[in-house]
């Protein structure tokens, strides 16, 4: 019993000048006390070093981590993956010409070739992909037909529900800040196709000094989208497209530019939004 009376539960810390012996600091805790302190000062610690290995340049000093200079030359291997696979193309095509030739047949028409490759790209679904989609189309369009839905519900569908086509298909070279850059940068081979996003009528096409060749098209649902730094225009104002039409070359005209690349930006509601939370880039 007298030893359970006696337990020591509070302890006193005290700093002392070693000459005068007077009390420069006393502090007074608990267990408990001391046990929180440290618990607190561990998570601190570790709080503060998650905040300055994200938000500042020191994560670049972590090993494996990818800083400007990889980010750039991923984005080059992929630029000469897809010139070396156009580059293919070409021999396979002049190759299989030439194979014809020999044996009295008639030569590949390159228009054919170059449709049947952009049609390759611009969809690059397999055979059971495609039987998928379909089928999950007309399950969509079958039950808009049971609810019946009508014109005035269709128009107000809000962003999040529509299926917008990749305007370009390329590395996102710069992506998109609310702040400093609303918009992103798509990095591609010269003389890519550039195809418009969904639906909608061309309200400006034309040339400025700091975009270049540039294009915009209003959409439904008050959505516009806007390509600049073209190489060539293929719409003039007024044209009526659909989604996964050509409506450009991408190029590197205009001041603001320093590459081959679509400056891409998606408006709804006259406001600025991220085209990666919407387009499967």
């Amino acid at each position: 019993m007298q030893n359970k009376r006696n337990k020591i539960t509070d302890f006193r810390l005290s700093l002392v000048d070693d000459q005068t012996h007077k009390p420069i600091l006393v502090t007074r805790f608990s267990r408990s006390s001391f046990l929180i302190a440290v618990i607190s000062a561990v998570i601190i610690f570790c709080l503060s070093l998650f905040l300055i290995i994200a938000y500042t340049p020191v994560r670049t000093l972590i090993p494996g981590y990818p800083d400007a200079r990889a980010k750039r030359a991923a984005i080059q291997n992929a630029i000469k993956i897809d010139s070396l696979e156009m580059l293919v193309a070409r021999w396979e095509l002049y190759s299989e010409n030439m194979k014809r030739v020999l044996e009295g047949g008639e030569p590949v028409r390159i228009d054919s070739v170059i449709r049947k490759m952009a049609e390759e790209n611009r969809t690059r679904l397999s055979d059971r992909q495609i039987k998928k989609q379909d089928s999950i189309l007309r399950m969509n369009v079958g039950m808009e037909e049971d609810i019946r839905l009508s014109m005035s519900e269709v128009r107000n569908l809000h962003i999040e529900g529509m299926h917008f086509f990749c305007p370009l298909k390329g590395v996102i070279s710069q992506g998109y800040d609310p702040s400093i850059h609303p918009f992103i940068d798509i990095t591609a081979p010269a003389n890519s196709m550039v195809y418009a996003v969904l639906d909608g009528t061309v309200i400006s096409s034309g040339w400025s000094d700091d975009a270049g060749y540039t294009i915009q098209i209003q959409h439904v649902n008050d959505i516009i989208s806007i390509y600049k730094h073209n190489q060539k225009l293929l719409k003039k104002v007024g044209d009526k497209v659909t989604a996964g039409d050509p409506i450009a070359i991408v190029g590197n005209t205009g001041t603001l530019t320093t590459g081959e690349h679509l400056h891409f930006e998606l408006w709804y509601r006259g406001e600025a939004v991220d085209p990666t939370k919407y387009i499967n880039f």
